[in-house]
């Protein structure tokens, strides 16, 4: 377990899923955690997004680690809005050593038929949403003059093409550029900027209706069970799915001393996908 005792980290995206897990993980080491999600659901997006509960729960669980939470309820597609509320939370924690920029969407769609507003949606919340999260956190990481880490939340659709996810896969190439420009830039301040790669996640962005029906098209309601066979042909490993948990590993070993001369980096947690 890493030592993060004495140290504050944003995490984008905190009210479930792998943000969730990032949050605890972290208060698990000891940090103290600012969670931000948007806790309400997002226009286009098929499947429900998180609640206001939600991040309440997340908020649960670090406390259970006696460590401090700051909730913030904030859609970071908003730029202004977000400085202002990482500003609120860095003065009430006294200091930002860590940011993960986790938040993100997914949408399937064929590549004619995306509209505007789904582009937007997608890339405004992985991409532009990605660096207004980060360029919230700089500013109070580099004040510290503590040095300091990032990581971002990319994916394997990076590593391989996926049909009707073009909006999703160029938000997350885009945040592969963007990891690799910070980590250039950030570098003189000591600060390590990376991204980490998760293969299929079990997660709602996974578990839903929208994901069951693209793959188990000749099923009538697919459920969870009907999708695992064909997902545990994705990888090479005998695993349909990851567990959140394999994601916070993976930061936490980036964000900590372990990963202390790691910067500008991609980390697969793929299982094999696409298969070796």
């Amino acid at each position: 377990m890493q030592d993060l005792t004495g140290k504050v980290a944003l995490v984008t995206g905190a009210a479930r899923g792998q943000g969730r897990s990032h949050a605890t993980f972290l208060a698990e080491a000891g940090a103290d955690v600012i969670v931000l999600d948007i806790c309400k659901q997002v226009e286009t997006v098929p499947y429900p997004t998180a609640t206001p509960e939600d991040l309440d729960d997340t908020v649960k669980a670090i406390e259970k680690f006696d460590r401090r939470a700051v909730r913030v309820e904030c859609d970071v597609r908003d730029s202004a809005a977000v400085t202002a509320a990482v500003d609120t939370a860095v003065l009430e924690l006294g200091r930002l050593d860590f940011a993960v920029l986790n938040a993100g969407v997914c949408e399937i769609t064929a590549a004619q038929s995306i509209t505007p507003a789904e582009w937007n949606t997608v890339v405004g919340t992985n991409l532009s949403g990605a660096f207004f999260s980060a360029q919230a956190a700089m500013k109070h990481i580099i004040a510290g003059e503590r040095g300091g880490a990032m990581v971002f939340v990319g994916s394997a659709s990076t590593l391989t093409p996926v049909e009707s996810m073009a909006h999703y896969i160029a938000s997350k190439h885009g945040v592969v550029g963007l990891t690799k420009a910070l980590a250039k830039e950030l570098a003189r301040h000591q600060i390590r900027v990376n991204v980490v790669h998760p293969t299929n996640c079990d997660t709602p962005m996974i578990q839903n209706s929208m994901i069951y029906d693209l793959f188990a098209p000749d099923v009538a309601e697919p459920t969870r069970a009907s999708v695992e066979p064909v997902f545990s042909t994705l990888a090479a490993l005998d695993t349909p799915w990851v567990d959140p948990s394999d994601i916070s590993n993976a930061v936490l070993y980036l964000l900590g001393d372990s990963g202390r001369y790691v910067t500008g980096t991609e980390l697969e947690i793929t299982a094999g996908y696409p298969l070796l």
